[in-house]
């Protein structure tokens, strides 16, 4: 699509996810950005009211900056193309399968990109039993940025006591040791590789905080053979989720292991683009501004996704 036939852009925003507050925070960026950039943009907080509101505003793009269940599951590119309103990131099945970890799991093993063991279990079964050897994760597979994990280390004696709105049904994962590194795809090329470095587990305040979280090394420090790996990984992943437009996977590298201790954790249909977020900071490695990442976007921006 032209910049040149895009006028009016809605930027979808918040919603009612356990991501709302980062999802308002990345619509508030991209927002800025777009205006920057000669756009008429209008932030709408995506409620109830959702589709009353977008025939109301006509927009010739919507940029999806939703993040979480609702977001980026495929509900709402389901409801962007019954309104046929050209919108940015993922269609409906790549963005339904990447939102399921199990599934992207299941995905990747069948392309013959490296994961390890893992299983959906009942939280009745995780509570009452050690569902797999120590040491493990626990944590929901239908939910981003870390939201509700849980490490039980290799001398647990019990397995966890999980929060009273845990979902019924979560997924547990031998935990893959290692340094975490992730990796962004635009237009199916990968951008480049970010390590991070926090002082415990990558979760949500790790992602997010804007003082105390993770650090970055961009581009990591890594061997050449996995700079590789990763990048190609990241595009095969990209490729066989059926993504558009960007996506972010993550991994983590057992160092130790040379390359048999890499393994992907999965795929982010729309990463964040907060201040701290890692896509943006992989578009400034390939020479784009955030300004222009978020032009790029909205030119890619269609409809049958």
């Amino acid at each position: 699509m032209s910049s040149r036939t895009v006028q009016n852009v809605v930027v979808l925003m918040g919603g009612p996810s356990a991501e709302r507050e980062v999802s308002l925070s990345s619509g508030r960026e991209c927002a800025s950005a777009l205006r920057a950039e000669g756009f008429t943009v209008t932030e709408l907080d995506a409620g109830a009211d959702v589709v009353e509101r977008l025939k109301a505003l006509a927009p010739d793009v919507v940029f999806n900056a939703l993040h979480g269940r609702w977001g980026e599951d495929g509900c709402i590119q389901g409801v962007l193309e019954w309104l046929a309103i050209p919108y940015t990131h993922s269609g409906i099945l790549a963005s339904s399968t990447a939102i399921d970890k199990e599934r992207t799991k299941a995905l990747y093993r069948a392309h013959g990109l490296p994961v390890v063991a893992s299983q959906l279990a009942p939280r009745e079964e995780i509570e009452a039993r050690h569902v797999m050897p120590p040491p493990y994760v626990v944590k929901p597979y239908n939910e981003g940025s870390s939201v509700g994990i849980y490490i039980v280390n290799k001398d647990a004696n019990t397995p966890p006591k999980l929060a009273e709105d845990a979902a019924e049904v979560l997924m547990v994962e031998a935990f893959a040791p290692g340094r975490e590194l992730t990796c962004s795809v635009m237009g199916g090329k990968a951008m480049g590789v970010t390590e991070l470095l926090t002082d415990g587990w990558y979760d949500y305040h790790a992602k997010y905080a804007p003082e105390g979280g993770a650090r970055h090394i961009c581009p990591a420090e890594l061997p050449e053979e996995i700079t590789a790996a990763i990048r190609d990984h990241s595009e095969r992943a990209h490729a066989a989720l059926g993504c558009r437009g960007v996506s972010r996977t993550d991994f983590r590298w057992d160092d130790t292991a040379g390359l048999a201790g890499l393994v992907l954790l999965e795929t982010n249909t729309q990463p964040g683009m907060t201040p701290t977020s890692l896509t943006p900071e992989h578009a400034g490695l390939v020479g784009m501004s955030f300004g222009q990442l978020c032009r790029w976007m909205v030119e890619d921006a269609s409809c049958g996704r």
